[in-house]
């Protein structure tokens, strides 16, 4: 059978996964913890039960745990990640 040409055909292979359009899950940062055999366990069997990946799900807690805090507290945290951010960047470009 030929292969149409059109545009609308799928591309081959999973589509990025990322947290904005666009974004691939490889391209972010990594990070390594420890996790007692109980939380692991309630970690992979959420991911499991909602159908997601564990990083989504640590993602949502982190935001949850920020939107629980006082207001004080989330500018502190907004402005302390943006420092951080704009510091990955500059430190990024300056190793290029």
């Amino acid at each position: 059978m030929a292969r149409n040409g059109s545009k609308d055909q799928r591309r081959i292979g999973r589509p990025p996964a990322g947290a904005r359009a666009g974004e691939k899950v490889k391209d972010y940062p990594q990070l390594s913890i420890r996790l007692p055999d109980e939380v692991k366990a309630k970690l992979q069997a959420l991911s499991m039960v909602a159908s997601r990946p564990q990083w989504r799900i640590i993602t949502d807690a982190i935001e949850c745990y920020v939107r629980d805090r006082s207001r004080a507290e989330q500018r502190m945290v907004e402005e302390l990640a943006v420092r951080r951010r704009r510091g990955r960047r500059h430190s990024s470009a300056r190793s290029r």
